[in-house]
């Protein structure tokens, strides 16, 4: 109690400022709700939770933020029409900014009484909230960031990943380029937590799974870079056989619409993360290129299921869009919760981390389940290549190919292996 009280002290010291201006603003404003949790259901009496939600509202990542938010909201409203527990979100947004994501966390436990914190897609912003959350045993589930040390290196008892991590991408991307004739390799990126984590991550999955891979080059661009000019003038002159980039935040839509205008796609292969991610394409309607290969965690349209086609119509009918994955994770992350407090009768955030353990959910991904060891969420992920579509304002994907939870996975050992004391 002691503890709680002098933090609390701290963070408004800390944090008072930059709070007040940012809603000042109107940035992440949220309806006031009652503070506090309804600890434990007895005599039938129905559960509700305040959930503080921080993201990337604004800024250069926007429109995952947007699209996590959609998703969240769709399913609070599926879970309270189904009779689970109530569950008020109360936002924030951190406009990319990792100092901003970690002010709003204090604020929303200190100032709000809030225990269970979800977002954020900035991968920086997620680790300093997850540590925020170590620190003061407050549950945050990652919907968002995509950082291995996450639920690696960074791991603890009160951090889960709903989103499929860059150990995950690494894998799934080496093991589809490792089959193609590529070896001479241009390496690039947004120079932060991702863009760096991402391509280290194909690269030494790729050199395992296919040793006799060069790298020839590399070079990263600030967060937000909008000219790109010399950084594809650097590819064509070291004529690579291929690339691999790994782009973050808002970087991808804006290089992907470079690429398009240089012309670079047609002279060699370009590998991107998320570049066949809804999110990204449908921006760019068919001004994106064409033949761009990539991994995500969700395709709206791939595989072909009942589950995956009844959230992608209710996410249009709610939003005009069909999802990516942003979207689904923002659903999925209220959806584990959700299940989670059902499953242990609770609110208590002790309890609720127990049952989210282990716990597994068909999804209109495919089923999945929260590894106990380091909780992550294991989904297959969807590897292809970006093709105009006949009927679709944007482009779509050709050459799809989903792989398996259990091929892409690290295994707990080698995560375990990592975690800092």
């Amino acid at each position: 109690m002691k503890k709680r009280f002098h933090l609390r002290y701290q963070a408004w010291l800390v944090i008072s400022s930059m709070i007040l201006g940012v809603l000042l603003t109107g940035c992440g404003q949220a309806t006031p709700a009652p503070s506090g949790n309804s600890g434990t259901a007895s005599g039938g009496s129905k559960l509700s939770v305040k959930v503080g939600y921080i993201d990337s509202l604004s800024g250069p990542a926007a429109a995952y933020g947007k699209s996590t938010e959609a998703g969240i909201k769709i399913a609070i409203d599926e879970v309270a029409k189904a009779g689970g527990p109530t569950i008020d979100l109360v936002e924030r947004d951190d406009n990319f900014k990792p100092d901003v994501a970690e002010a709003m966390a204090k604020e929303l436990v200190m100032n709000q009484n809030i225990n269970i914190l979800v977002g954020t897609v900035n991968s920086a912003g997620a680790l300093a909230v997850s540590k925020f959350a170590k620190d003061n045993k407050v549950l945050f589930i990652n919907s968002d960031s995509m950082s291995e040390k996450i639920t690696g290196a960074q791991g603890h008892r009160y951090v889960f990943s709903i989103v499929g991590n860059t150990a995950m991408i690494g894998k799934a991307g080496a093991y589809q380029m490792s089959k193609m004739p590529y070896k001479r390799y241009w390496l690039a990126g947004s120079d932060y937590e991702f863009g760096h984590s991402v391509v280290n991550s194909v690269w030494t999955n790729l050199q395992q799974l296919k040793p006799d891979v060069q790298k020839i080059g590399e070079s990263w661009w600030k967060v937000g870079e909008s000219d790109f000019s010399s950084y594809i003038n650097a590819i064509r002159a070291a004529k690579p056989d291929a690339v691999y980039v790994g782009s973050g935040g808002g970087d991808t839509v804006a290089l992907l619409k470079a690429i398009k205008q240089s012309g670079l796609n047609t002279e060699l292969p370009i590998f991107i993360h998320n570049s066949t991610d809804f999110d990204s394409l449908r921006p760019l309607g068919q001004d994106a290129p064409e033949g761009i290969y990539g991994t995500t965690f969700y395709r709206y349209d791939f595989p072909d299921n009942p589950t995956s086609k009844a959230f992608a119509e209710t996410y249009k009918k709610a939003t005009g869009n069909y999802p990516g994955f942003a979207g689904l994770n923002g659903y999925l992350t209220i959806k584990f919760l959700a299940a989670a407090i059902e499953k242990s009768k609770s609110t208590d955030n002790e309890k609720v981390i127990d049952a989210l353990e282990g716990l597994s959910l068909d999804t209109p991904a495919g089923k999945g389940t929260i590894r106990k060891e380091d909780h992550q969420l294991m989904l297959p992920m969807v590897f292809g290549k970006t093709v105009k579509s006949p009927t679709e304002p944007y482009l779509i994907t050709t050459d799809n190919v989903l792989i398996p939870a259990d091929q892409i996975m690290p295994s707990v050992a080698d995560v375990l292996k990592t975690r800092t004391k």
